[in-house]
Protein backbone atom coordinates (compact mmCIF):
# COMPACT_ATOMS: atom_id res chain seq x y z
CA UNK A 1 0.00 0.00 0.00
CA UNK A 2 2.86 2.10 1.28
CA UNK A 3 4.69 2.31 -2.69
CA UNK A 4 1.43 2.44 -4.14
CA UNK A 5 0.97 5.61 -2.39
CA UNK A 6 4.24 7.01 -3.37
CA UNK A 7 3.77 6.05 -6.64
CA UNK A 8 1.13 8.03 -6.88
CA UNK A 9 1.95 11.27 -5.21
CA UNK A 10 5.12 11.02 -7.99
CA UNK A 11 2.79 10.80 -10.82
CA UNK A 12 0.38 13.44 -9.57
CA UNK A 13 3.59 15.66 -9.90
CA UNK A 14 5.14 14.78 -13.06
CA UNK A 15 1.65 15.67 -14.50
CA UNK A 16 1.73 18.70 -12.52
CA UNK A 17 5.14 19.99 -13.90
CA UNK A 18 3.89 19.32 -17.03
CA UNK A 19 1.10 20.98 -17.36
CA UNK A 20 2.79 24.04 -15.28
CA UNK A 21 2.84 26.84 -17.61
CA UNK A 22 5.37 29.90 -17.43
CA UNK A 23 8.00 32.09 -19.35
CA UNK A 24 10.49 28.93 -21.36
CA UNK A 25 12.32 31.86 -23.52
CA UNK A 26 16.22 31.39 -21.43
CA UNK A 27 16.24 35.04 -23.25
CA UNK A 28 13.42 36.48 -21.22
CA UNK A 29 13.94 38.06 -17.64
CA UNK A 30 11.45 35.95 -16.07
CA UNK A 31 11.89 32.87 -17.62
CA UNK A 32 11.08 29.50 -15.35
CA UNK A 33 13.47 26.62 -16.17
CA UNK A 34 10.84 24.10 -14.00
CA UNK A 35 7.92 24.88 -16.85
CA UNK A 36 7.07 23.06 -19.79
CA UNK A 37 4.49 25.31 -21.61
CA UNK A 38 4.97 28.59 -22.73
CA UNK A 39 2.29 31.08 -21.49
CA UNK A 40 2.79 34.42 -23.37
CA UNK A 41 4.09 35.74 -19.97
CA UNK A 42 7.67 36.45 -21.11
CA UNK A 43 9.02 39.80 -20.97
CA UNK A 44 12.38 41.43 -22.24
CA UNK A 45 14.64 44.48 -21.45
CA UNK A 46 15.05 47.01 -24.46
CA UNK A 47 18.14 46.46 -26.51
CA UNK A 48 20.01 49.60 -26.33
CA UNK A 49 22.11 50.15 -29.41
CA UNK A 50 24.70 53.17 -29.35
CA UNK A 51 24.95 56.13 -31.89
CA UNK A 52 29.01 55.69 -32.85
CA UNK A 53 32.02 54.01 -31.45
CA UNK A 54 31.40 52.49 -28.00
CA UNK A 55 34.67 53.61 -27.14
CA UNK A 56 36.08 57.06 -28.37
CA UNK A 57 39.41 59.10 -27.50
CA UNK A 58 39.28 62.63 -27.02
CA UNK A 59 42.05 65.27 -27.03
CA UNK A 60 42.02 67.38 -23.44
CA UNK A 61 40.50 70.30 -23.55
CA UNK A 62 38.20 69.46 -26.52
CA UNK A 63 34.66 69.24 -26.22
CA UNK A 64 32.76 66.06 -25.60
CA UNK A 65 29.91 66.09 -28.39
CA UNK A 66 27.23 63.40 -27.20
CA UNK A 67 26.09 60.71 -29.95
CA UNK A 68 22.86 59.65 -28.08
CA UNK A 69 21.20 56.18 -28.64
CA UNK A 70 18.30 54.40 -29.33
CA UNK A 71 16.57 51.46 -27.38
CA UNK A 72 13.78 49.08 -28.52
CA UNK A 73 11.65 46.36 -27.14
CA UNK A 74 11.53 42.86 -28.57
CA UNK A 75 8.02 43.53 -29.54
CA UNK A 76 9.21 46.79 -31.57
CA UNK A 77 8.80 49.63 -29.57
CA UNK A 78 10.78 51.87 -29.43
CA UNK A 79 11.68 53.34 -25.26
CA UNK A 80 13.34 56.16 -24.01
CA UNK A 81 16.74 56.66 -23.35
CA UNK A 82 18.09 58.17 -20.01
CA UNK A 83 21.86 59.82 -21.00
CA UNK A 84 24.65 60.03 -17.86
CA UNK A 85 27.80 61.61 -19.04
CA UNK A 86 28.20 64.31 -15.84
CA UNK A 87 31.15 61.54 -15.32
CA UNK A 88 33.31 62.72 -18.20
CA UNK A 89 35.67 65.79 -17.39
CA UNK A 90 37.40 66.83 -20.86
CA UNK A 91 39.88 68.86 -18.83
CA UNK A 92 41.58 66.58 -17.24
CA UNK A 93 42.80 63.42 -18.86
CA UNK A 94 41.77 59.75 -17.79
CA UNK A 95 39.04 57.41 -18.73
CA UNK A 96 35.91 58.46 -18.03
CA UNK A 97 31.93 56.11 -18.40
CA UNK A 98 28.72 57.33 -19.87
CA UNK A 99 25.67 55.55 -18.66
CA UNK A 100 22.88 54.72 -21.27
CA UNK A 101 19.47 53.32 -19.90
CA UNK A 102 15.75 52.60 -21.28
CA UNK A 103 13.01 50.83 -19.52
CA UNK A 104 9.67 48.87 -21.40
CA UNK A 105 7.29 47.34 -19.18
CA UNK A 106 9.04 48.37 -15.89
CA UNK A 107 12.53 46.49 -17.27
CA UNK A 108 15.64 48.06 -17.30
CA UNK A 109 18.27 47.78 -19.58
CA UNK A 110 21.47 49.89 -19.63
CA UNK A 111 24.87 50.14 -21.65
CA UNK A 112 28.13 51.99 -21.28
CA UNK A 113 30.29 54.37 -23.71
CA UNK A 114 33.91 54.58 -22.82
CA UNK A 115 35.26 58.23 -23.20
CA UNK A 116 39.34 58.62 -23.05
CA UNK A 117 40.67 62.08 -22.50
CA UNK A 118 44.27 62.22 -23.74
CA UNK A 119 47.14 64.21 -24.35
CA UNK A 120 48.17 64.12 -28.04
CA UNK A 121 49.58 66.06 -30.58
CA UNK A 122 46.01 67.51 -31.05
CA UNK A 123 45.56 68.98 -27.58
CA UNK A 124 48.54 71.67 -29.10
CA UNK A 125 47.38 72.71 -32.12
CA UNK A 126 45.55 75.88 -32.75
CA UNK A 127 46.60 79.67 -31.32
CA UNK A 128 48.32 80.34 -28.63
CA UNK A 129 49.89 83.66 -27.01
CA UNK A 130 53.43 83.81 -24.74
CA UNK A 131 54.41 85.24 -22.39
CA UNK A 132 57.58 85.03 -20.85
CA UNK A 133 61.04 86.48 -18.98
CA UNK A 134 63.00 85.98 -21.93
CA UNK A 135 63.48 89.64 -23.28
CA UNK A 136 62.75 91.62 -26.61
CA UNK A 137 65.99 91.30 -28.20
CA UNK A 138 68.22 88.19 -27.76
CA UNK A 139 65.40 86.04 -27.30
CA UNK A 140 62.11 87.53 -28.37
CA UNK A 141 59.36 84.96 -28.18
CA UNK A 142 56.08 87.24 -26.92
CA UNK A 143 53.13 87.46 -28.26
CA UNK A 144 50.93 85.38 -30.28
CA UNK A 145 51.69 82.04 -31.92
CA UNK A 146 50.07 79.21 -34.38
CA UNK A 147 51.02 75.87 -33.48
CA UNK A 148 50.75 73.28 -36.15
CA UNK A 149 50.94 69.49 -36.50
CA UNK A 150 54.57 67.90 -36.84
CA UNK A 151 55.27 65.13 -39.22
CA UNK A 152 54.86 62.38 -36.51
CA UNK A 153 51.48 62.23 -33.95
CA UNK A 154 53.68 62.66 -30.98
CA UNK A 155 55.06 66.48 -32.46
CA UNK A 156 53.99 69.62 -33.20
CA UNK A 157 55.96 72.96 -34.52
CA UNK A 158 55.12 76.07 -33.48
CA UNK A 159 55.43 78.61 -36.10
CA UNK A 160 56.76 82.52 -36.24
CA UNK A 161 58.92 81.55 -33.29
CA UNK A 162 60.35 84.50 -32.80
CA UNK A 163 59.07 87.86 -32.35
CA UNK A 164 59.44 89.88 -35.71
CA UNK A 165 62.68 87.25 -36.61
CA UNK A 166 59.76 84.26 -37.40
CA UNK A 167 61.73 80.84 -37.26
CA UNK A 168 59.93 77.51 -36.48
CA UNK A 169 60.98 75.23 -33.65
CA UNK A 170 59.86 71.62 -33.21
CA UNK A 171 58.78 69.99 -30.17
CA UNK A 172 58.24 66.33 -29.17
CA UNK A 173 55.65 65.18 -26.65
CA UNK A 174 55.79 62.54 -24.19
CA UNK A 175 52.33 62.66 -22.34
CA UNK A 176 52.19 65.92 -20.17
CA UNK A 177 55.66 66.23 -21.43
CA UNK A 178 57.34 68.72 -23.83
CA UNK A 179 60.89 68.38 -25.29
CA UNK A 180 62.74 70.37 -27.51
CA UNK A 181 65.71 68.83 -29.07
CA UNK A 182 68.49 71.47 -29.37
CA UNK A 183 67.76 72.87 -33.20
CA UNK A 184 69.25 75.81 -34.82
CA UNK A 185 67.22 78.80 -36.16
CA UNK A 186 68.42 81.01 -38.99
CA UNK A 187 67.14 84.17 -38.40
CA UNK A 188 68.09 87.79 -40.92
CA UNK A 189 71.40 88.54 -39.52
CA UNK A 190 72.36 85.53 -37.99
CA UNK A 191 71.65 82.18 -36.19
CA UNK A 192 69.58 81.03 -32.81
CA UNK A 193 70.34 77.94 -31.20
CA UNK A 194 67.43 76.56 -28.68
CA UNK A 195 66.55 73.79 -26.65
CA UNK A 196 63.77 73.23 -24.15
CA UNK A 197 61.91 71.61 -21.56
CA UNK A 198 58.27 71.84 -20.93
CA UNK A 199 55.03 70.97 -19.39
CA UNK A 200 51.40 70.94 -19.97
CA UNK A 201 49.33 71.95 -17.67
CA UNK A 202 46.60 69.88 -15.86
CA UNK A 203 43.55 71.44 -17.79
CA UNK A 204 45.37 71.42 -21.05
CA UNK A 205 45.12 75.21 -21.76
CA UNK A 206 48.67 76.08 -21.04
CA UNK A 207 52.14 74.79 -20.66
CA UNK A 208 55.62 76.16 -19.70
CA UNK A 209 59.18 75.71 -21.58
CA UNK A 210 62.79 76.85 -19.91
CA UNK A 211 64.48 77.49 -22.69
CA UNK A 212 68.08 77.17 -23.04
CA UNK A 213 69.73 79.52 -25.99
CA UNK A 214 73.04 80.72 -28.05
CA UNK A 215 71.83 83.52 -30.19
CA UNK A 216 74.70 84.50 -32.58
CA UNK A 217 73.41 87.74 -34.19
CA UNK A 218 76.11 90.68 -33.66
CA UNK A 219 75.58 93.68 -31.15
CA UNK A 220 71.96 91.83 -29.96
CA UNK A 221 73.08 88.51 -29.24
CA UNK A 222 73.80 86.16 -26.36
CA UNK A 223 73.35 83.25 -24.62
CA UNK A 224 71.60 81.87 -21.77
CA UNK A 225 68.25 80.77 -19.95
CA UNK A 226 64.39 82.09 -19.50
CA UNK A 227 60.85 80.98 -19.49
CA UNK A 228 57.72 81.19 -21.65
CA UNK A 229 54.25 80.23 -20.72
CA UNK A 230 51.54 79.58 -24.05
CA UNK A 231 47.94 79.77 -23.19
CA UNK A 232 45.01 79.52 -25.16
Amino acid sequence: MKYTILTSITALAIIFTSCKKGCTDDAANNFDSSVSKDDGSCFYAPEITLNGSKSIQLSIGKEYVEFGATAISKEGVFAEVTIDNSDVNTSTAGIYEVIYSATFNGDEATAIRTVEVVVNQSTYIGEWNCTSDCGTTVFPVNGGRTIVAGSVPNQFKINGFFTFLGGTVTANISGMDIIIPEQIISVTGGSITVSGLGTLSTTGDAFTVDYDYDNTIPFVGGSGSCTATYSK
